[in-house]
């Protein structure tokens, strides 16, 4: 079966890239491909949705998607697990309970870099993140940021939470989950994170550096491959690699 994709978001970087994967593949076709004087109607009829916009507008988007009940892949970061919450409640009162895939970061690498980093999160108390990218990334903290920060939360439990002296400083960075992150936009770079923690003599680090934006591609036909036949809100590709991470479902 040909699954029909429409692209809100396809002049962007990550829009195009997926409409390119889209045109490539034997079992996806592209159905719409939305830019900003783009109708959302035009999105009706489409197997699954891809939304690679901005954060003012990707709201609206996964809004409309899941009020016409279309299977929906968020790849647009700036999304708190506050505002997830509440897609997650509009999906669960609804009667036809299509999924909602947000997906902060489609790289493997950075997957699994996080889900380490979750692991070893209960071992060491002093933890903070410093992500950079591209000086054209409108948001921060990254939304991979936020994810991992998140998950280290989690992750800690009965550990309890991060040590973060000094945290009222404005150069300590902002806290997610009680974490540290700190970011740069800056020319030069396009994605990196490195989770540092420190325990007693020692340091670990785990670092993902995005290299070329090909390391997206697995990720983005993963999640429009395994969306339609989905149902309610996931979060992280993680889920959909069987990590067994917290709070994937929701």
């Amino acid at each position: 079966m040909t699954i029909k994709v429409a692209v809100a978001g396809a002049t962007g970087k990550m829009g195009q890239l997926a409409i390119r994967l889209i045109e490539a593949a034997d079992d996806l076709e592209l159905h719409a491909a939305l830019d900003s004087r783009s109708s959302l109607d035009e999105m009706l009829g489409a197997d699954v949705a891809f939304d690679a916009t901005h954060p003012a507008a990707s709201s609206s988007i996964v809004e409309f998607a899941v009020g016409a009940g279309i299977p929906i892949v968020v790849g647009t970061s700036g999304w708190s697990s506050d505002r997830i919450a509440e897609i997650a409640r509009s999906v669960r009162a609804g009667d036809d309970a299509r999924a909602v895939l947000f997906v902060p970061n489609f790289s493997i690498g950075s997957v699994l870099a996080t889900a380490f980093a979750a692991l070893a999160a209960p071992y060491f108390d002093s933890i903070e993140i410093i992500e950079a990218h591209h000086a054209g990334k409108v948001d921060s903290p990254s939304g991979t940021a936020v994810r991992t920060a998140e998950l280290i939360g989690e992750g800690r439990g009965a550990a309890g939470p991060v040590a973060a002296p000094h945290a009222d400083q404005r150069a300590r960075g902002q806290l997610v989950s009680g974490v540290p992150v700190h970011s740069l936009r800056m020319s030069g770079v396009l994605a990196e994170q490195r989770v540092i923690m420190g325990g007693d003599g020692e340091t670990l680090s785990f670092t993902h550096s995005t290299l070329s934006p090909s390391s997206y591609e697995a990720g983005i036909l993963l999640a429009l491959r395994r969306a339609p036949e989905a149902s309610g809100v996931t979060v992280g590709l993680d889920a959909l690699l069987d990590l067994g991470l917290p709070g994937a479902d929701r």
